[in-house]
Parts: structure tokens; sequence; C-alpha cells
């Protein structure tokens, strides 16, 4: 289950929670993905997309099987306001369909896709479509969702109103990523969960582990999840280490969380210098919810998060620095250090990075939104002289 579809399921739940009416429309699961259970009162209409052989939705085709269908989708629900997370031209099409609906949009920029298109090193034009759509929807919405201060600064250099931003942060479902979870395994591993991308560039952990796993006869390191590079890294890992990584595909959120309980250190990784050095992956949130350790390699954003809130140990995105990690937190493993912190790294997740404070934030906006539309806001529709919306009363 993907970092977005934690923050979406959880807006749902939270709009569901305030009363209102919530009808989410999104693909159908690849066919090796664990059953969806759907919450109650919600509805969920699925339809069919293009997925790559890994189940994937990546490339323009895919993203086509199910932005044009979307359009006619949305056309056909009566509806108050749509919300849309990226990519972009999902966003447009939600844009479009408001606009003939004349209902308003709220985008949910969970990352900012001109910067990522550019840092996969795609051709000039490519991500001069990209900036001008992303631009339009911006410009569109009548509120845009940041998942960090960076990400907002990213946003207002794109063009987007200030005003109209409204900073939420990210954050983990601490009732399911919780210490108390039930380790999934007894041996000595790491574990890396999640989309495995060219942005994350994961190979960094099997060309590390390879460096000390001589040392360690017994240790093992474990992927879950899928993604581009998912290939590349089995390749890597037979002919370096064989018979030592494991991949055991997507699993639930709870399984996830079993196996990060139970894990030396959860891995976590930004390439630095590509366009994602602002990101505070939310990998890091599930394993301090769990209470396991982060080993996190990359740019300082993330590194400064994880240093700052004692999640872990934050290293240079080099093979040599993360073997150097993974080294001391087999020791504090050993020493029983890794245990002393596990309730305090917890206790912080649940102050700081709980999905449901993040997802009730997110809803009182989208209210906010529905309520201004409506003209049920205290004192003369729309904004304050400033540009704010006006609270609820």
């Amino acid at each position: 289950m993907s970092a977005g579809a934690f923050r979406l399921g959880a807006l749902a739940r939270a709009l569901r929670r305030s009363g209102a009416e919530v009808t989410v429309l999104t693909s159908r699961p690849p066919a090796h993905a664990p059953e969806a259970v759907d919450p109650s009162g919600i509805r969920i209409r699925r339809w069919p997309v293009l997925r790559d052989k890994g189940g994937n939705v990546r490339g323009y085709v895919q993203y086509m099987s199910f932005d044009v269908p979307l359009l006619f989708r949305l056309i056909a629900q009566r509806f108050d306001v749509v919300v849309a997370e990226s990519p972009p031209t999902t966003g447009l099409i939600a844009a479009m369909a408001a606009g003939l609906r004349r209902r308003p949009v709220v985008y949910y920029a969970a990352d900012v896709w001109t910067d990522g298109v550019k840092s996969m090193g795609a051709p000039r034009l490519v991500v001069s479509i990209m900036r001008m759509l992303e631009r339009t929807v911006l410009s569109r919405s009548a509120r845009i969702i940041s998942v960090s201060d960076e990400v907002t600064e990213r946003l207002k250099v794109l063009g987007a109103v200030p005003a109209r931003i409204t900073t939420v942060g990210n954050g983990i479902d601490t009732d399911v990523f919780t210490p108390d979870a039930e380790p999934a395994a007894s041996d000595r591993y790491f574990v890396y969960t999640g989309t495995m991308s060219e942005w994350q560039q994961p190979e960094v952990f099997v060309r590390a582990f390879a460096e000390i796993a001589d040392e360690q006869p017994d240790l093992r390191l474990r992927f879950f999840g899928q993604g581009a590079v998912e290939d590349q890294l089995r390749r890597i890992a037979d002919e370096l280490v064989p018979g030592r990584v494991e991949f055991g595909g997507v699993v639930s959120p709870a399984e996830s969380a079993r196996w990060i309980r139970g894990a030396v250190a959860s891995l976590v990784s930004i390439v630095p210098g590509i366009g994602y050095d602002f990101a505070k992956p939310t990998k890091t949130y599930a394993a301090a919810a769990v209470g396991t350790p982060v080993l996190f390699a990359g740019p300082d954003t993330g590194a400064d998060l994880v240093r700052t809130a004692g999640l872990g140990h934050a290293v240079e995105f080099t093979s040599e620095a993360v073997a150097a990690g993974m080294r001391e937190l087999l020791d504090e493993a050993e020493d029983g250090v890794r245990e002393e912190r596990r309730r305090e790294r917890a206790a912080w997740a649940r102050e700081h990075v709980s999905l449901n404070a993040v997802a009730d934030q997110v809803a009182e906006a989208v209210s906010q939104v529905v309520a201004r539309e409506a003209g049920k806001l205290r004192g003369a529709p729309g904004a304050t002289p400033d540009g704010r919306e006006r609270p609820l009363s």
C-alpha cells in the first residue's frame, strides 16, 4: 500500500466522520496485491487500468488509462467538491470535470512532479509540458494541500497562490504501525518497505549489505513492495549476495508493520541532487511509529529529521557509509539500545506524525472550501481582505 493510498484513505475516513458523503474513484489493484477491505460508509468505485509487469501504473499510456475514463466518471457523479492527488494529469482531469459542474477542486500536492521528471532526465519538452500541466492544476484549485514546508516553497515557485496553500505535513497510521505489532520473524534482517524507484535507488542498500555479508553470515536483507527498479535490484542481489536478499512483494499495512517491528532497522533512501532533496519519506514515519530505528541515506532534509528526532542513523548516500551505519545498528540491537528507545520513538510518531491528525486538518480545509462555495461561511461570502478563507462557524 503506497503513501498516497494511506493519505487518501485517512482523508476519506476523516470526511466521513465529519458527516460528509464520500465516494472514492480509484483503480483496481494488481492481482498480486492483498485483498482490499473497503471502509464502512464510503463508496469505492474501481476502474481497470494498464499496469506494467510489476503491477505499477507508470508511464503516460498507463496514466491515460485511468485519467481519460475518470473525466466521464466524474461528470456522471453528483458532488460538492473533488479532491485529487498527483499526477498532475489526474488533477487536470478533476479540474476540468469540476469546472463543467461548477464545483471546486482541491489538489493534494504530495510532491512536485515537475521536479520529478527533471530528476529522471526527461527531455526538455516533457519537462515543459509537465510544468504547464502542474501550473494549470494549481491555478484552478480552490485549495492546495501540501505535505511539507519544502513542497510548499516549490509550489510557490510554480506559481501557486500562497493564500490557497494549506501545509499539513505527512503522517502514518499509528493504529496500524505500532510497537505492539507482532514481529514477523525472529531472525536478523534489515528491511526496506514500499516503492523502489529511480529517485530512491535502494541498490545502495544491497551494495552495502554485500560489504558486511561475510561478517554476518546469519543476516538477511528483505524488500517488500514494488517499483521500477525492482528487477535491477534482484539482478544486483543475485550477483553480489546470492540467496541473502529476499523480495516479498506487496504486503498489507499490518504485515508491513510486523516486518518493520522485527527488523534491526528500516532502510530509507533519497538520491541527493536530482530534485527530491526536500522529501521526507513516509517510510521514516512508519519505522518511527513501530519504534524501529531508521537507517537513512540521502540529503539534509530527511537526514535532519532522523537526527533531530532521534529516529536512527543518517548517513551519506554511499555504500561505504551505509555499511558503516548497518554495523552500528547491529551493535545497538545486540546491546539492547534499539529496544530501550523503541517506546520513545513510537511516542514521537504519535505526537508529531499521526495520520489521523493530518487527515483531520485536510478534511477541515476541504469543508471550508465547500462552505465557502455554498455561501455558508460567517459574514460575507468568499475570503477575508488578506485573501484567507474565513473559518467555519
